[in-house]
């Protein structure tokens, strides 16, 4: 397979891109312009250290290149008549490409649950896990800071998609867009959602920035990525996670 070099730049330049400029302007708003006024609210009120950004950055970097390999791969003219992609959205109608979005969602909120349990696994910890790890006190830059192994697994997903139902070129690029987002809020060490949100009907199923920052600092349960419906079936939820959820949200401003 002969690669295109102008043509995987491009791909990588677009998942860096989306990568950098969010997660740089999250950054930039919670860990400098509210750094002060917030300091508060952050989940940890211990501060990371300048070379754990730096770690972040920098595995992340290696993250969006496997990552545009692994895209590139699909597309490639050798590969992509083999997939499931479609070019024309009138091949199967608007109904068909919105309805595609939940699937996508709990196929890959699925498959990051089980994955990410399995890479916990003592055997495979080191080897896959403990790189994304190291940020027990997570920022917006831990949204991509794999393991190029964890890449490759995290990657996998996207050959699930081509290969098991038909998908729209811009099913990718959309979906994606809203993952990285919330997977920089789930590392963003600040909780954005209200008070009580956790223990609501529909808030106890969904994954928050306070529960992922737990599984940073204690390393078990909480698994979930957009949701906490594995982790409630299978019983991986933490047991002070609603008490810890209820204490950051609760927090009021220190008088001077």
């Amino acid at each position: 397979m002969q690669i295109n070099w102008d043509f995987y730049w491009n791909i990588v330049t677009k998942i860096g891109s989306r990568y950098y400029l969010i997660a740089g302007l999250v950054f930039f708003v919670f860990y400098v312009l509210l750094k002060q006024s917030w300091a508060y609210k952050k989940l940890q009120t211990k501060d990371a250290k300048t070379k754990d950004f730096i770690r972040e950055i920098l595995y992340s970097s290696t993250t969006v290149l496997i990552f545009g390999l692994f895209i590139y791969i699909l597309h490639h003219p050798a590969v992509a008549p083999y997939t499931t992609r479609y070019l024309e959205i009138s091949e199967r109608g608007w109904v068909y490409y919105f309805a595609v979005f939940p699937v996508l969602f709990f196929m890959h909120d699925t498959y990051f649950y089980f994955t990410h349990r399995a890479m916990h696994h003592p055997a495979l910890f080191k080897w896959f896990h403990l790189v994304h790890h190291q940020s027990t006190n997570p920022s917006p830059w831990a949204a991509y800071a794999f393991h190029p192994l964890e890449a490759i697994v995290e990657q996998g997903i996207v050959f699930i998609f081509y290969f098991t139902l038909p998908i729209h070129i811009t099913h990718l690029a959309l979906f994606f867009l809203f993952s990285i987002v919330y997977n920089i809020y789930g590392h963003l060490g600040y909780e954005l959602y209200p008070r009580s949100f956790a223990t609501s009907k529909i808030g106890k199923w969904i994954n928050t920035s306070t529960s992922h920052n737990q599984h940073h600092q204690y390393f078990k349960g909480n698994y979930g990525l957009y949701l906490l419906v594995w982790d409630r079936v299978f019983g991986t939820i933490r047991e002070d996670y609603d008490q810890r959820f209820e204490e950051v949200t609760t927090r009021e401003k220190p008088t001077r």
